[in-house]
């Protein structure tokens, strides 16, 4: 056995409505179980493939806020999440995280924004002296996410949806270094990614979404990989065929 966080989930399909939606994701709707070996594992598709449908459900479940944060954040600006996470039965390790984080591209200003009343009229130097000095809505999007995640502490749960969206490719480097640290140090990744480079993580467990199945697969596998590789081999003769 591992001493991975989250060691299985099971879902619950007979809890979910008939006239659900989910039913009609073909990946998820046929998953009855899903094991995490692996420090790291990277959900990866095509969009719709249900890949962060399913990355939240399990967050939900876990005891995450839906719109991201840690644990102990606890707020809603808007309210679309799938009911999913109600039938999603988490099997957790002996070892408790110290931390952890939830991350979704979409609302990390809103947990920033969060932040900021937690602040509480202590002296910016002071508060934000983790995070480079200053507040995070004083940074760029890329810039605050990786300010915020670099501070975390090194054993925990991490679970991340499309964390690329706000990052330079070099910046998506820095995520990988720091993201392979912590999971040396104990932490435990989630991650949904298209990301070529973050797919490349070292030691990771890649489960593709594509193909209307949940199944593993090697990294030069997946679609992204197969479609950045042939793009920067022969770019023109590639968007001659794509444009022609």
């Amino acid at each position: 056995m591992n001493d991975n966080y989250i060691q299985k989930i099971k879902i619950k399909w007979e809890e979910v409505p008939d006239n659900s939606y989910l039913k009609d994701i073909s990946a998820i709707s046929s998953l009855k179980c899903l094991e995490f070996y692996n420090r790291i594992t990277c959900f990866t598709g095509e969009n719709g493939t249900g890949k962060s449908t399913l990355l939240e459900a399990i967050a939900v479940a876990y005891g995450f806020n839906p719109e991201g944060g840690t644990i102990n954040y606890n707020f809603s600006t808007y309210d679309d999440v799938s009911k999913l996470s109600d039938s999603v039965v988490i099997s957790k390790g002996y070892r408790r995280p110290k931390g952890g984080y939830f991350f979704r591209a979409e609302s990390f200003f809103n947990v920033a924004s969060k932040l900021e009343e937690y602040r509480d009229g202590t002296p910016k130097e002071v508060f934000y002296g983790r995070y480079g000095g200053k507040s995070l809505h004083e940074q760029s999007h890329g810039e605050s996410f990786l300010s915020f995640f670099l501070n975390s502490p090194k054993e925990g749960l991490y679970i991340m949806d499309e964390p690329e969206a706000a990052l330079s490719p070099q910046r998506q480097l820095s995520l990988l270094i720091q993201i392979v640290k912590m999971a040396e140090a104990g932490s435990q990744f989630l991650i949904a990614t298209h990301s070529p480079i973050l797919l490349g993580l070292p030691e990771a467990c890649i489960y593709s979404f594509d193909n209307d199945e949940v199944c593993a697969c090697n990294y030069e596998e997946t679609e992204c990989y197969q479609v950045m590789k042939a793009f920067l081999n022969d770019r023109e003769r590639f968007l001659d065929r794509l444009l022609n």
